[in-house]
């Protein structure tokens, strides 16, 4: 009985020894250097990895680069502003050249953007949200936006607007003033707006009526600041 005891245990043990290492043949052993095993993937070329010759390897694009590989594409690309601008227009020229200064600069995006925040204003504008105001618009528009809801206020006024649709939003004109990127949108709306007095009568507006509204707005940001953030320069 002991000896069929022994015998087992050895043929046990030869078993054990014979699993790890063939574990250790297929796995390898552990250096220190692994990642960890939920750890991103690294793409080829990844920012920080070193390079063969020991230096970081840039990404394209970074700030001290003057033109990033998208600006290069763009400008090759003959129907680059198709949709945004006609070809050959001041529109076009002036996309060129504010991309020119910021390659990151999407005039697509911006334009979804800017349809976003022409439904915004105009919805702080008519709740008196000074603060949402105030982060979209620039300094000399705040003001008199400022100025026209304090009057409103003063009068006991309350205005009621519901936006009813988007029907057409283009860019009608794009510059480059310094290191300002400036671009002009025109808007075609729908909007229900009606403004009531103390005693809830209407003096302004139809709270029953659906007005067509059309509106050139100018959008500027600073491509030299790391505010991504654009303003309402003028109306």
């Amino acid at each position: 009985m002991s000896d069929t005891f022994d015998v087992t245990t050895i043929i046990f043990a030869a078993l054990a020894l014979f699993v790890v290492w063939k574990l250790r043949s297929v796995l390898g052993t552990r250096t220190g250097h692994e990642r960890r095993p939920d750890a991103p993937p690294r793409p080829n070329g990844a920012a920080g990895a070193p390079s063969d010759d020991g230096k970081v390897v840039r990404l394209p694009g970074a700030a001290n680069d003057r033109r990033a590989p998208g600006q290069a594409l763009r400008q090759n690309n003959e129907a680059r502003w198709d949709g945004l601008a006609e070809r050959g227009s001041a529109v076009w020229q002036g996309l060129d050249s504010a991309v020119a200064e910021d390659p990151s600069f999407e005039p697509g995006e911006f334009l979804e953007g800017a349809k976003a925040a022409y439904e915004m204003i105009i919805g702080a504008f008519a709740s008196g949200d000074r603060q949402t105001l105030n982060q979209l618009l620039a300094r000399d528009v705040y003001e008199s936006f400022e100025q026209a809801i304090a009057e409103r206020e003063k009068a006991g006024h309350k205005v009621e607007t519901t936006f009813v649709s988007m029907d057409a939003v283009k860019i009608d004109d794009a510059q480059l003033r310094g290191r300002s990127i400036q671009i002009t949108v025109a808007f075609a709306s729908k909007l229900i707006t009606a403004t009531y007095d103390p005693a809830n009568k209407v003096v302004d507006g139809n709270p029953e009526k659906v007005s067509d509204v059309a509106d050139v707005w100018t959008f500027a940001r600073d491509a030299g600041s790391n505010d991504p953030n654009w303003k309402l320069i003028a109306t």
